[in-house]
């Protein structure tokens, strides 16, 4: 049985945040509004058999027009912090030169928002949406896309830079590259992994550059990135099956970490033939892998790895949910992903395995004596959602237990493992944030994953929290109840509040919410850390 809310809230640390994440394409709709450009996902999703069922992004949740409403649903979720990202076409059409206002004057009204109610923004500067323009000049296989990233980044400081709290340069440069450029499964659409190799070094050239000029423009806001991470595990103690599970490794968690936290890529790569395929400025290592202010990884799950090809480069669930078995794309394969036996699955075919939650932390750990502090920039679970309906209301409620469980699970597993004594100890881990905040646009797995706490009619757009979002309001509500308490304890001992007891998310200085005193006299909350 998963941790109870007010089980999991005394196990949050003071400052840690606790927010929502979402990404512009796959909420906002609005592609041919107020000057947006096209972006090279608008092009690619509108090809026959790219989406599952022939889903189209052109209105998704419809987030351009309904922001104020979806601030409100945060507010009242009572979310510390809120991550969302710039569509990039949408602010500058053709990746490069003249700005849009309306673009810029729509996110300016989405951060007035989101302070007037009391979330803290984190922007991520790049989630996907290449200006179809660039990647018709070869998207990041042409470095120069690296520097109109920076650009893009100077921009966004200028506009927003007295606002934003933090920054995520690029998210999920792994995805892109392996999805995009070596499968073809998203956008732009290329199948060949040896001549899309330089889209790794320009994605991470990208992010050095977009620090580079955030750091010029002096913004106060705290700056990283944000990478998926996947423990490698082999499917049998058979030696290929380690070999694979190692080279799996390196291709999807150390090809892209270690650029950025060690200032070199894996020897293995370094060695391999196929990295010779372009050549790079030694200065290059040293803008990717600036110090950054927090490194953001995104968890969903661990991953099964054997020798060869076997039945299928992916287990069929997985396959089903992304509309492609990858047969055509992977002829020859020296690897395949297993599944896990008698292991619960999402809607997305992955494996429910909170323990390897900690697994990643504690390589990422091992692996990065000098990692800075971590934020789980994403985590969640799509599965299919009911919905129930009270006749005598006519009030619809959504009973998603599994997502409810998958959260609790995975954030109860991370706080354990980085706290005093836990596996990962080391780390210093300073957030979590759900996704998503909504259902949305799930890439080529179109509207058939739902991610989000709410729930979107995507025919009405009509919005309905599920029974995961009134879990996370009672856990952020139960935060605060214990931080109250530890507060009202460390002043009856000190005979005062003291100075910066309570961080970001907590109770304001002096403040004792109502409940706390009475939680402190029954015993049934305690003070932080104990």
């Amino acid at each position: 049985m998963h941790a109870s809310a007010k089980e999991l809230a005394a196990k949050i640390p003071p400052g840690f945040t606790l927010g929502v994440a979402t990404a512009a394409f796959q909420i906002e709709g609005a592609v041919d509004v107020d000057g947006r450009g096209k972006a090279g996902w608008d092009v690619f999703a509108a090809k026959p058999g790219a989406i599952v069922d022939g889903h189209s992004p052109a209105v998704a949740c419809d987030h351009y027009h309904r922001m104020p409403q979806d601030v409100a649903l945060m507010k009242e979720l009572g979310v510390d912090s809120y991550r969302f990202s710039l569509s990039w076409p949408r602010i500058q059409p053709g990746g490069s030169g003249p700005v849009n206002r309306a673009g810029l004057d729509f996110y300016d009204r989405l951060l007035d928002e989101l302070l007037a109610n009391g979330i803290s923004p984190m922007v991520t500067l790049y989630h996907w949406d290449t200006p179809l323009q660039l990647d018709e000049a070869g998207g990041w296989l042409n470095r120069d896309t690296a520097y109109r990233l920076a650009e893009f980044a100077a921009i966004a400081a200028a506009a927003y830079g007295d606002r934003v709290a933090r920054w995520v340069t690029i998210n999920e440069p792994a995805t892109v590259t392996t999805n995009g450029y070596a499968l073809g499964l998203h956008s732009p659409g290329k199948a060949d992994f040896a001549n899309g190799l330089p889209s790794v070094h320009h994605q991470l050239l990208g992010h050095g550059l977009a620090v580079q000029a955030l750091r010029a423009a002096k913004v106060p806001g705290e700056i990283g990135m944000s990478n998926v991470y996947s423990p490698m595990v082999p499917n049998s103690a058979n030696p290929l099956d380690r070999l694979s599970a190692g080279a799996m490794d390196v291709a999807q968690n150390r090809l892209y970490a270690d650029p950025v936290l060690a200032g070199k890529y894996p020897d293995l790569v370094r060695l391999g033939k196929f990295f010779s395929s372009f050549e790079h400025p030694d200065e290059d290592m040293a803008i990717i892998s600036q110090p950054l202010d927090f490194y953001g990884l995104n968890y969903y799950m661990p991953t099964r790895v054997a020798a060869g090809g076997g039945d299928s480069p992916v287990p069929a669930a997985m396959a089903e949910a992304i509309g492609d078995d990858l047969s055509a794309t992977t002829p020859g394969a020296p690897l395949h992903i297993e599944p896990w036996p008698d292991t619960e699955t999402t809607a997305y075919g992955w494996p429910v395995k909170p323990a390897y939650m900690a697994v990643a932390l504690k390589e990422m750990a091992e692996r990065y004596p000098n990692l800075p502090p971590v934020i789980i920039t994403e985590g969640g679970a799509s599965f299919e959602d009911i919905i129930v309906r009270d006749k005598s209301t006519n009030r619809s409620f959504i009973p998603d237990e599994r997502r409810l469980r998958y959260l609790s699970d995975h954030l109860g597993t991370a706080l354990r493992a980085t706290a005093p004594g836990g596996e990962a100890e080391s780390v210093d881990l300073r957030g979590y944030y759900v996704w998503s905040l909504l259902d949305n646009f799930e890439w080529s797995g179109g509207y058939n994953q739902p991610f989000g706490l709410v729930h979107v009619n995507f025919e009405t757009l009509e919005r309905t929290p599920k029974a995961s979002y009134y879990w996370f309001q009672e856990l952020l509500e139960e935060r605060t109840l214990v931080a109250a308490a530890g507060v009202a304890v460390a002043a009856a001992v000190e005979g005062a509040v003291p100075e910066g007891a309570v961080g970001e998310g907590g109770v304001p200085e002096g403040v004792v919410p109502d409940g706390a005193e009475r939680a402190v006299s029954d015993g049934e909350a305690s003070p932080l850390g104990s």
